[in-house]
This record gives structure tokens, sequence and C-alpha cells, in this order.
């Protein structure tokens, strides 16, 4: 019988289907064995394990008695730059940036030199009536001028105060408002007489200052009792404003120093030089100065305290905005010398220039790669599990974490510690949050079992795949 070629290539199909029935399982099982036993060509899945020199690597579980033992080990984290803890650069004698003292010393720093910048001596003129000032008008009282003034210098032996107004005057009773301010009081004096006779009225009476407000000094930082001193009609001196304020409060004389805001320019003067010297203590202050006192010069602080005395001393004049000005260009004349110092190490770290302590990732982790550690402080192997998202719980079994560090130096470098976490109970991550990295650590996550099955059989089906098209194929 003549058998057509369609039928043909079934009969040999079927045969082919048969075989397979019959030996590809047994083959499948066999090779599935000798890929999860340990055959030449089975699939090759990390562990810890001793070394190929047979060194040994010592399993530690992680306990909170294991965890202080690692934990003792030696290591400082790396320290940032002094720059990073600077307010703002340091003094320099370039244009623009003397008046600006030099930055903070550091609490595990020793004394060092302090710049030295007087305040200018100054001879101090007449006191001048201004603004807030209140003023005491007095007069024996006799006879019917005086009962004209209607309340004014109505009674014998009367004093009444007035307060110099925003436009410079004090208002009279019947009589209106004086311009006083920017008088001496024996001008304001006179002013008054001139204005009384005016108005036909020739009393006898006497002008005082009752009240000084228009003229002060600021004084903040470590004092006792941070204060507004006032300029009266004897001379304010730079001891007596202190001594207002309740004297300083700093303990280490040698960190402390004292500075003097004054029209747009920077003087300071070492606390401990200032207590030797008379001179010093005798400087003059003049209205619209600052005094800060602290032991170290934190410049945003300083500022916002000298803008605010700005605001309080200067509100009405127009000097307040080119004081601003002024100080505003001191202090970014300075961060940006700060900042610039900052960008650079930046930078240097980006091109790799800085040196870094790192703890690396392998096994079943989310990428493959290197935590770096941070500065000035401890990173634990939560932080290191955590940072990018932490591990893949589908292939990674959380039983089976451990981190890998080399003991001892030289010699001693080949024995390896590797301290297990069984995170298997979520409770036990907490460990993780207790345990410090060290420099060089390795982090490794083993694989699942059946992440192991699931890897052989995926390199094991395509040569099945090529035994069976292998039967199908004629």
């Amino acid at each position: 019988m003549f058998t057509r070629p369609k039928d043909a290539r079934a009969t040999k199909l079927a045969s082919a289907v048969d075989w397979f029935k019959n030996k590809s399982i047994r083959s499948f099982a066999l090779v599935a064995l000798c890929a999860t036993a340990g055959c030449g060509i089975s699939y090759q899945s990390p562990k810890v394990t001793e070394r190929e020199d047979g060194s040994p690597v010592n399993v530690v579980p992680l306990s909170a008695e294991t965890v202080s033992r690692a934990n003792a080990t030696a290591y400082t984290p790396r320290a940032l730059p002094a720059v990073f803890y600077a307010a703002a650069g340091t003094g320099s004698s370039t244009t623009g940036l003397g008046a600006v003292p030099s930055s903070p010393y550091l609490p595990s720093t020793s004394p060092k030199q302090q710049d030295f910048r007087p305040l200018p001596d100054v001879s101090p003129e007449a006191y001048r009536i201004g603004v807030g000032d209140v003023l005491l008008l007095a007069t024996r009282g006799s006879g019917s001028t005086v009962e004209q003034l209607s309340g004014l210098l109505a009674a014998q032996n009367q004093r009444q105060g007035y307060t110099v107004r925003d436009d410079g005057s004090i208002a009279i009773p019947e009589i209106g408002p004086v311009q006083l301010s920017g008088l001496t009081v024996q001008e304001a004096e006179d002013r008054l007489f001139q204005v009384l006779v005016e108005q036909q009225i020739d009393p006898s009476f006497s002008l005082e200052v009752a009240e000084f407000h228009s003229k002060r000094v600021a004084i903040g930082g470590a004092v006792k009792k941070p204060t507004l001193v006032p300029i009266t009609l004897s001379k304010l001196t730079l001891s007596e404003a202190l001594t207002a304020a309740g004297g300083s409060t700093i303990r280490d004389k040698e960190f402390g120093s004292i500075r003097i805001y004054r029209d747009g320019n920077l003087y300071q003067i070492p606390l401990s030089l200032y207590l030797e010297r008379q001179d010093l203590q005798k400087k003059v202050l003049l209205n619209g100065d600052a005094v800060f006192v602290d032991t170290s010069y934190d410049l945003d602080r300083a500022m916002e305290f000298y803008k605010a005395q700005i605001d309080v001393i200067s509100l009405r004049t127009s000097a307040r905005s080119a004081a601003l000005m002024a100080l505003e260009t001191e202090v970014s004349l300075q961060r940006d010398a700060l900042n610039e110092r900052r960008q650079l190490f930046d930078l240097r770290e980006k091109l790799g220039a800085e040196k870094r302590d790192y703890v690396y990732l392998t096994g079943e982790v989310k990428n493959q790669s290197r935590f770096v550690l941070p500065y000035q402080q401890h990173a634990t192997l939560a932080d290191v599990l955590y940072s990018d998202g932490g591990f893949d719980t589908t292939t990674g079994d959380p039983s089976q974490i451990y981190v890998l560090r080399a003991q001892g130096s030289g010699e001693e470098m080949g024995q390896i510690t590797a301290y297990h976490l069984n995170a298997k109970n979520a409770a036990d991550i907490i460990i993780a949050t207790r345990l410090e990295m060290r420099p060089n650590d390795v982090v490794f996550i083993e694989e699942q079992e059946i992440t192991k099955w699931s890897r052989a059989l995926q390199q094991l089906f395509p040569s099945l795949i090529r035994t069976v098209e292998g039967a199908l194929i004629p």
C-alpha cells in the first residue's frame, strides 16, 4: 500500500512522543536532580562556607550579646571638614572682609589668638534731644503770668513731662507745637523762652530731660540681661553698658569676645584682653551701637541680633537702609567664600578625590552595590538593607542574612566572621538596627530554596527543548 508522506510524518511524531514519555521524563528527573545535587552541570548558588584555602568562616548568630561584641570593634566615622562647622568664612585682610569677625571656635579646639579690632576713640558731643525723650519744665510759679500757661506751669513748684513726638516737637497747651529735636538742653531752653516771649509770657523756668529714649545702645549675647541702655547727658562707656546688662556670663574667658556693630563695621575685642585693660573698658559708645558678647561667633545669629537693633534704633531714619546694606554686604562676602570652599569639597568628593568608607551589598539585594558610610555617625545593618528599598523578599531568604567581616590585620586578614541574622521572624529585624557597620563589611543575603530550584530549571529547560526538537525533526 502506498503511504502518503503526511501519514509517515504523523507516524514518526507519534513515535517521538512515545519515546519522550518513556525516556525523557526519567532523563528530566535525573538532570533536575543533578542540577540541584552538585553535578558538574548544576546551577551554582552562592552561600557562606569555608574558603577555598581551607581557612574557616566563623558563623556567629546575632543576639544582644554578640551585637555588643561586634560593635566594640574600634571605628571612628570620618569627620566633615571644618568648613562645614562654620557659619561663615574666616576673617581676611581682603578688602570688604576685614570687618567681619573670624569663624567660631569649636568646643574641642584650644584657644587661639583672636582678632583685635578695637573701637576708635571718639569725643562725644553734647546730648541732643530726640524723638521719644521726655522733657520736664519746672518753675517757681509767681504772679499771673504763670497762671496764663493753663496747666503747663500753673502751680508753684510744678513739674510736668512732655514727650518729644515723631515730628520732633512737644505740644504746649494754648501755645502749640515747639520744635526741640536735635537741640541741646541749653538750646531747647532758649527756644522755649523765645516762644513764650512771643506769646507775651515771661515765666522763670528750667528745662530737664526726665527720660532718655531717643539714643540707645543694644546689649545682647552671653550677658545676664540683654537690654537697651540709654545714652544720657553723660557719656556711656563699654564697661557701663555691660554692667547695665548684668555683665558677661562666659566661663571660659579665653574663648569669649565682645563685638560692636557701628555704622556698617564690626569691631572685636577679646574678652580676656578687655578685662585686663581699662582703656578698652572706657571706650565710648555712640547712639545706634549694638554690642554682642559670645563664646563662639555664629554669623547668622549675630546678624539677626544686629538687624533687630537696627530696626529699633534707626527705624525713623534713612541710616537704617544704609546700615543694613553694609551689613548684608559684609555677610554676603563671607558666605560666598564659605560656600565656594564647600562646593570645592563636594566636587572633590564626586570625582573620588575624597576618601570614604564603604559597605558592600551582594546576594539577593535590590542592587549589587556599595553603601557609603556617613560622616560623623555610625550606620547600622538596617540602614544598609533599607537605604535603597530593602532586599528582594521574593527571592531572598530572610533567615539567611550575613554580615561578613574580616578580623584583625596583616596575617590575620584571612579570618572572617559571618554575623548571621535570622529575620524570618520580623521581630528580629530590630537587631539589624543595633548592629553597627564597619568599613569593608560585606552584607550577603542567600537565596530561598525555591529560588535555587527555579533558577536551576530555567537553565535546564533550554536543553530539554532542544532534545524534543531533535526528536521531532527527521
